[in-house]
C-alpha cells in the first residue's frame, strides 16, 4: 500500500523544508524566538562598546567608559527609573519605546521630549552655523593608528582641511579620530557630533568643536545640513546607515552636487558587486545610481572629487 503524500505546508512537514521538498540550507533566522533575538540584541550592543573601547585603547588611552569618572552627557544624568531593566535608556530609546500612559511627570511624556529636540536642534544650528565647506567622514571606531584606512583618513582629512574645508565626524576613536586629526595637522575646524550611547564612548583629544546629541536623527540632520560630501571608510551599520541615506537624499532630489567617495576599494568591492548584480541586475535602481558613488584608494582623488564638486555647485546660478 502506497504512502499518503504530505500536503505542502502540512505541520508535519520538516524544518526549513521548500515547498519542492528540498531542504534549504543554512538556519532559518526568520524563526528565531524572542529569548534568542533578545540575547543576540545584547551580545550585539556589547561588541559594539567592545569595538568603540579598542579603538580607544589602539590609540593609547584609556577607555571613558573604563575610567573611575566617566564623563556623562545628555540623558545619563537623569534615567527614567520606573521604566528601567538591564539595558540602559537613552533618550532615543526612551522617545521610540510605547509611551507609558501611568506616567505622571510631564517631563517623561512625548510632548515634553518635543521641546528637548527643538532645543538640539537649535543647539547644532547655533554652533555650525558658520560652517560653510564641510566634509563628514566616517568610518569604524575600532581601526587604529597603525592601520593603512587610519593613515588614509588623516591624509584625506589633512588636505581637505588645507583647502579650506571643516571636518565632521562623529567625535570617536578610529577613523573619527584620524580624520579630526588630519583637520588639525591641516590647519582646519575639526568638528566632533558626539552621540548619546548605553555607554559612554567620549570625545576623541583632535576635536575643537563638539556637539552633544541625545537623539540620533538630529545629529544625522547635522551632518547633512553642514557638508558638502561624505566620505566613507571601512565600518559597520552606523557607517552604512549614512552612506544610504545620502544616497537616498541624493537619489530623491534633497541634495545636490553632493559627492559620496567610498574608500577602500577591496572593503567595499563585495557591495559594489551586489549593487550591480542585484539590485540594478533586477531593476531596484537606475544605473546612473551606481555613478552617485566614486570608488578609491587615493586620498589626493577623493579630496579633489570634494573640491571638484564644491566649485562646480558654486559656479551655478541660483535658482
Amino acid at each position: 500500500m502506497s504512502k499518503r503524500k504530505q500536503p505542502t505546508g502540512s505541520k508535519s512537514a520538516s524544518p526549513g523544508a521548500r515547498p519542492d521538498g528540498k531542504t534549504a540550507r543554512g538556519r532559518n533566522r526568520s524563526r528565531i524566538d524572542p529569548e534568542r533575538r533578545a540575547e543576540a540584541e545584547k551580545k550585539s550592543r556589547a561588541w559594539l562598546k567592545q569595538r568603540t573601547e579598542e579603538g580607544h585603547l589602539l590609540a593609547g588611552r584609556t577607555p571613558p567608559s573604563q575610567g573611575s569618572t566617566p564623563r556623562t552627557s545628555g540623558a545619563h544624568r537623569s534615567i527614567d527609573t520606573s521604566i528601567r531593566d538591564a539595558v540602559v535608556l537613552t533618550e532615543d530609546a526612551k522617545l521610540l519605546q510605547q509611551p507609558d500612559r501611568q506616567l505622571a511627570d510631564f517631563t517623561q511624556t512625548d510632548p515634553w521630549r518635543v521641546l528637548r529636540i527643538m532645543g538640539e536642534f537649535i543647539e547644532g544650528f547655533d554652533v555650525l552655523a558658520k560652517v560653510e565647506k564641510g566634509v563628514a567622514v566616517f568610518g569604524s571606531a575600532r581601526t587604529g593608528p597603525d592601520d593603512p584606512m587610519y593613515q588614509a583618513a588623516q591624509e584625506t582629512s589633512r588636505l581637505l582641511a588645507q583647502a579650506g574645508y571643516a571636518i565632521i565626524t562623529g567625535a570617536g576613536p578610529g577613523i573619527m579620530e584620524a580624520a579630526n586629526k588630519g583637520a588639525k595637522l591641516g590647519g582646519g575646524r575639526s568638528i566632533g557630533c558626539n552621540i548619546e550611547l548605553p555607554f559612554e564612548q567620549g570625545t576623541n583629544p583632535f576635536v575643537d568643536t563638539v556637539v552633544h546629541f541625545r537623539y540620533f536623527f538630529v545629529r544625522k540632520t547635522m551632518f547633512i545640513k553642514y557638508s558638502n560630501a561624505y566620505i566613507i571608510f571601512p565600518g559597520g551599520f552606523g557607517t552604512l546607515d549614512e552612506l544610504f541615506e545620502a544616497l537616498t537624499l541624493i537619489q530623491t532630489g534633497k541634495i545636490n552636487q553632493f559627492p559620496v567617495v567610498l574608500f577602500g576599494r577591496h572593503y567595499w568591492a563585495g557591495l559594489v558587486r551586489w549593487l550591480n548584480s542585484r539590485a540594478l541586475g533586477e531593476r531596484k535602481i537606475s544605473p546612473g545610481d551606481m555613478d552617485l558613488v566614486l570608488l578609491t584608494d587615493d586620498p589626493r582623488e577623493a579630496a579633489d572629487a570634494v573640491i571638484a564638486a564644491f566649485e562646480s555647485h558654486r559656479r551655478q546660478p541660483d535658482v
